[in-house]
């Protein structure tokens, strides 16, 4: 009889996605890449739910507002821009009662958590892809968002 290979759990994966729930707030995360899938949730006192409570809407930047498809587009062109990975609803913070994750003008390390996006009532941290200065923040409170859609420009 030919013997099945289980698969190892990589303990730091998980490690990483359990620091990642504290470090976002979040209750649970799953994670799947070369049909292994790994779901970390949080038991226990639950998180704060982000869309219970939903933020009061914030007034989206004037430039925003302004833009047409063209600027957008030249925007989502930027070399510095960040744009949706998926489709959904873009929080700034992490919960009502908190301050944004971050504010124009501020510095950001690679891997600092900027918003969140709610797809499938998943709640997904988007992070800064290298340390900058953030020079434009272009969605407002729980906008929604398209795939590729810029969010925020760092310089």
């Amino acid at each position: 009889m030919a013997k099945t290979p289980k698969s190892k759990i990589d303990e730091d994966l998980v490690r990483q996605l359990a620091a990642l729930l504290d470090e976002t707030g979040l209750s649970e995360i799953e994670y799947g890449q070369d049909g292994l899938s790994v779901r970390v949730a949080k038991h226990g006192a639950p998180a704060p739910a982000v869309a219970a409570a939903p933020l009061p809407a914030a007034p989206a930047p004037a430039a925003a507002e302004a833009a047409s498809g063209a600027e957008e587009s030249a925007l989502a062109d930027h070399p510095g821009a960040l744009t949706a990975p998926m489709v959904g609803v873009v929080y700034t913070a992490p919960d009502p009662d908190t301050p944004a994750f971050v504010q124009e003008g501020d510095e950001v390390k690679e891997g600092q958590t900027l918003f969140l996006i709610e797809a499938m009532k998943v709640f997904n941290p988007i992070t800064a892809p290298r340390a900058g200065r953030v020079s434009r923040i272009l969605v407002g409170n729980e906008t929604p968002v398209e795939f590729g859609e810029p969010l925020a420009i760092i310089e």
